[in-house]
This record gives C-alpha cells, structure tokens and sequence, in this order.
C-alpha cells in the first residue's frame, strides 16, 4: 500500500484542431471557426470549433449546413493531421519536462503522475506553469484537472473550459462530482445512461449510491467499475508505456555471404521490412520511426534511424523511406549483415481513433443515415424503419 497520496494531473487542450489553426493563422483569432471533413461541401461534417463557434450552438458531428444556419459567418477549415501530429509531439514534450510519467491518452489530452516531479512546485502553480508554457509558446489553450487519481482528474479537467485549473479531491466528490447529471460521467455512453435513470439513477451521486451488486448484475463487470469511479476509487497508474513510443519491432539477418549487390541488397531489406510490418499489425501498432543497421565486411557497424511524417505500418511505405535511409547511409562496401527496426510506436486503435480522416467519413455517413430515417419516419410513422441492430434489441 503507497503511503503518499498520487497528485495526477489530467491535460485536455481545449479545441485542439481549433486552436492549432488559430495559432497557424492569427487572424483567425477570436472568430468562429469550425474543422470539417469535406468543408467544400456542405453536408460535411463539422469535427471541432472554436469555442467562438460554440456560443452559436455549433458543435462536433453537426452537418456544415445546419452549423452555416446557426452562425452564418462560421469559417470553416479542413484538418491537417500533418500539423496537428506535429504540435501533439511538441505538447507532450513540454509535459516531459516535468515528470517522466507522461501518459498519452490520445493527440490532444493525457495524463502525467507529478506526485514527485522537481521543482516542488504546490500542484496548483505547477498546473499553472504548465499551462502558461503551452499558451506562450504554442499558442495552444488548456484545462488541467488535479486529483489523487486519473478519473477524478479527468472529470475536473473537464469542469472549467477554456484555460481552467480545477481540484477534486475525494473530500470534495459529494459536492462538485455527485449532482452532475448521469451522462456527463466519463465512461458512460448514451445507452448506459438510458438504462441507469430507467433504474432511477439521474445523478453521478444515485450511480454512487446505488448497491455495488445491483449495478454489477445490471452491467456486468462494468457495473462495479463504475460503481467504484462515481465513489472517487480508481486503481489505474498513469503508464508512459500504455501508448507512445514504447518499444521497438525489428528483424535483422546475417547474409548468405558479403554482397554489394545492390538488388540483392533492397530484396533483403524488403523481406525484412515485411516481417516488420506483419509483426506491427499483429501487435496492433503503427510507428512514426524507421531505423536501419549496416554491419559491413569487415565488421563495421553502422545504425541511422530516422522520424516519419506520418504514422505507418504497411510493407510497401515502411519499405520506401527503408529504402531512402538505406541508401544515404551506404558507403558501398560490401555487407554482411542488414537490420530493420520500427520504432516510436503508437497503439493504432487509439491513433486512428483520434487522426484518421475516414472516420470524419464513416461518420458522416451515419449522420446521412439518420437523417434519412428520421424524414422516413416522420413521413411514414416512428416505427417504419429501424437500423437492423436496433431489431434485435
């Protein structure tokens, strides 16, 4: 049992994509802007705004011609994910000046354990450092949440937005965490919250209130787990290896004899870079990192590595930029030995989750869907037409 109590902060940068634009393009500033997939377009699908755009009710996955209703002056941009991975890197080694325990949770938000990071700075003023390093030098605005574990500082992070620094200690849960509304609790989706307050539960303080057991047979595992969030208990540690760069995968071969055969030479690497890519998708990662080892004849070693653009995992891009720094660094004595390494991994359903512009895509198609069934509907009668999983409920 840890006789001092942790001290997590949770960081979560307000209108990430919103505020990157803005920093980009000054001029930008203080006017309503809105990233959207296919912004020429205006059944694109808005993915952030500004907080500008938000006091016109403008908000995330609304349709650009209902968001161009609501504010007709609305700017509306594309994402660049190029940008926006470039600016998360330079966040996040901000936040590892102060503590190595950096956890990422995705582009825009992670949490990091300061408990014992130097300086002794009180938490408070350390958030505020923290914060005023990110606006001065990123431009980039931020909510920080201080608690003694990472869902009580992930709910207070979110509690002041814009530039808010808030407290929840456990003390203080039956006041500032329990009259919350049910469905503002981090980790309950739209379903869960329908069937908590068909069980009566309207409030973050009925959920904690409620019998452990009750909620375990009505949710399963799920049920105890938020049982024991709503009543401030959360056991996770903030982990810098649950996300970002945190290994390496590579595959290395002695060849059959010296070679400076140079199409003898790309058929290994592409071999190797393969299993290195089929090893990438069998443990679920994408890397932003490349790195090539030479050992000559005469047993010469000679290692470059080298950071990519985008994150990657399928043979033939690793195998391109394997092939560029290959090719910079061979002095054309014969080899001996060739070595391929991914490193500076991302877990890739959380990257993809969070950057992949298909996703903006998939979702505007469901907003399509319904509203298509919504007209079909009020033409036809409530019941008409339902998505097929919704018939099985």
């Amino acid at each position: 049992m840890e006789s001092k109590a942790r001290v997590i902060f949770h960081i979560d940068m307000n209108s990430f994509y919103a505020s990157v634009e803005t920093a980009f393009h000054p001029e930008l500033k203080g006017l309503p802007l809105a990233i959207a997939g296919n912004a020429k377009e205006r059944r694109g699908i808005i993915v952030t705004c500004s907080y500008e755009a938000r006091k016109f009710g403008v908000k995330a996955t609304m349709p650009i011609w209902e968001a161009k209703k609501l504010c007709p002056h609305l700017i509306v941009r594309e994402p660049d994910f190029d940008k926006y991975r470039s600016v998360s890197k330079k966040m996040f080694r901000i936040l590892e000046e102060y503590t190595e325990w950096v956890e990422p949770v995705s582009i825009d938000e992670g949490y990091m354990d300061v408990t014992e990071a130097e300086g002794k700075l009180h938490p408070i003023l350390l958030a505020e450092t923290i914060q005023k390093r990110l606006l001065d030098e990123l431009q980039l605005p931020c909510s920080i949440g201080i608690a003694p574990n990472k869902f009580l500082a992930k709910m207070a992070s979110d509690m002041k937005k814009p530039l808010g620094i808030t407290v929840l200690r456990k003390r203080d849960i039956n006041t500032k965490l329990w009259p919350l509304e049910i469905q503002e609790m981090h980790g309950i989706g739209k379903k869960t919250a329908e069937k908590l307050r068909k069980m009566g539960m309207q409030t973050i303080g009925d959920l904690a209130n409620q019998s452990e057991l009750t909620l375990k047979v009505a949710l399963g595992i799920n049920g105890k787990k938020l049982w024991e969030r709503a009543n401030g208990i959360d056991r996770r540690k903030v982990d810098p290896e649950s996300v970002n760069e945190i290994k390496s995968v590579g595959n290395s071969t002695t060849l059959p004899r010296d070679t400076d055969n140079i199409q003898e030479i790309y058929q290994i690497l592409e071999r190797l870079t393969d299993r290195v890519s089929k090893r990438l998708i069998a443990r679920g990662y994408v890397t932003e990192g490349i790195q090539v080892t030479i050992r000559y004849f005469n047993r010469k070693t000679v290692t470059r590595s080298m950071t990519l653009n985008d994150a990657l995992y399928k043979t033939e891009d690793l195998f391109y930029f394997v092939k560029q720094l290959f090719s910079a660094n061979w002095n054309h004595e014969p080899i001996r030995l060739l070595g391929v390494t991914a490193n500076h991994l991302l877990d890739k359903k959380s990257f993809v989750q969070q950057l992949d512009l298909f996703s903006f895509e998939k979702e505007e198609k469901q907003v399509r869907l319904q509203e298509t069934l919504q007209k079909l509907n009020a033409k036809h009668g409530d019941a008409i037409i339902r998505k097929g999983i919704e018939r099985r409920q």
